[in-house]
């Protein structure tokens, strides 16, 4: 890993088929433990139940409030400063709730990699 500074605002935002808004913070060769992702769902949006193969992810929520599905747990609401955990090749998908946008930080190790992404709906 090096030091370094990571600017969010200049990552951008892309519109996913996870329906979404995604910003790669961090997911290049500074580290190779984690990357790290800004998401964003829209008032009364839900996310692809989906699965990452061979990664775990965390979300950190900073805003909004929802309610997150994990594999065979019961639905969970979240709001700003929860953290969830989510095991690898668990199925898993968020609900905004609010009226406001939910937005979290995805963390995930090791790094998100496309081909570990599988959509299952």
């Amino acid at each position: 890993m090096r030091a370094e500074v990571r600017k969010g605002v200049a990552a951008g935002e892309i519109e996913t088929q996870e329906r979404c808004f995604i910003s790669e913070v961090a997911n290049d060769s500074g580290d190779a433990s984690v990357s790290i992702a800004r998401a964003r769902v829209k008032a009364g949006g839900t996310t692809t139940l989906h699965r990452l193969k061979g990664i775990s992810e965390r979300y950190i929520v900073v805003a909004g409030t929802g309610r997150v599905e994990i594999g065979g747990l019961n639905p969970a609401e979240v709001a700003e400063g929860d953290v969830v955990r989510i095991p690898p090749d668990v199925p898993q998908r968020i609900t905004n709730t609010g009226t406001d946008d939910l937005v979290f930080y995805c963390v995930c190790a090791p790094p998100f990699r496309a081909d570990c992404y599988e959509a299952l709906e």
